[in-house]
């Protein structure tokens, strides 16, 4: 091929099959991680609370992280099995609540079908990224602690002025973690539903697979596709550390900087 970037230009414009790849992974992306992050806080914040000095916080931190063990391919039969067609535990409940009178054919849905990978995604990792933070939290100067309950601060207040700044780091890195996990999701919407209905669940990541391994196996395709979601993920992770850096220490080396250059500016005494 003369033009070394013609895949690119052919993905990125005369493609609509990766377009919509790239929109669904973002899509399927927030509704996971926005629930996962906000579930995983609620639980750091109470599991870290020594005031509420909770019982069995072992058994409870292994229950809520057992989904992130149990394999893709399980779940997804698991899921397939519950929201099966005609006859599925899902649709016996619709019928035996009286919310319909005919079966409901769950997974040819595009709102649904999207919903459930989402679903599954969050379920399968809020549990690993609430150990995370906890182990987090575990690291901050407990002498902070003792001074916000000196003060007064509730555990709310506590929670907004001492913890989540002190995790900003943590955060940074889930969110990084995260971000990059969900550009690369492949086995849940590939194992579940094959990237349909109408390609509703296709990622990026199963539209390379079959690009590369399916069909006309377009590896010259396959590899623009891959170069392009690389560059998307640095992008993605060089805006979030420009907007979660540490602006405080940002302007003391900028100081430092300038009170150096004064310093070397200034003529010598002799």
């Amino acid at each position: 091929m003369d033009n070394p970037f013609q895949n690119f230009r052919d993905l990125i414009f005369n493609n609509e099959t990766f377009r919509k790849a790239l929109l669904n992974t973002l899509l399927i992306w927030i509704i996971n991680f926005i629930p996962q992050i906000l579930l995983a806080l609620l639980l750091t914040a109470w599991f870290t609370n020594n005031r509420l000095n909770i019982r069995g916080q072992g058994l409870f931190k292994v229950l809520l992280y057992m989904p992130n063990i149990i394999t893709a391919g399980t779940i997804a039969v698991l899921f397939s099995a519950l929201f099966a067609y005609p006859m599925g535990p899902v649709n016996s409940f619709f019928h035996l609540m009286g919310w319909s009178d005919a079966p409901i054919f769950f997974l040819q849905d595009k709102t649904t079908a999207r919903g459930l990978v989402g679903f599954i995604q969050f379920w399968m990792w809020y549990g690993n990224t609430m150990i995370i933070l906890i182990a987090g939290v575990m690291g901050i100067n407990p002498v902070l602690f003792e001074a916000a309950i000196m003060d007064g601060a509730t555990a709310v207040q506590t929670f907004f002025r001492v913890t989540l700044p002190s995790l900003k780091t943590i955060l940074l890195y889930v969110l990084i973690t995260s971000m990059i996990g969900g550009l690369q999701m492949f086995d849940i919407p590939q194992l579940f539903l094959q990237g349909g209905p109408d390609n509703a669940t296709l990622t990026t990541s199963v539209f390379i697979y079959n690009q590369a391994f399916r069909g006309a196996y377009m590896y010259n395709r396959a590899a623009a596709a891959s170069m392009i979601v690389f560059l998307i993920a640095v992008v993605l992770s060089l805006v979030l550390f420009y907007f979660m850096r540490d602006r405080d220490a940002a302007e003391l080396k900028k100081m430092e900087k300038m009170m150096k250059k004064a310093a070397k500016a200034a003529p010598r005494e002799v």
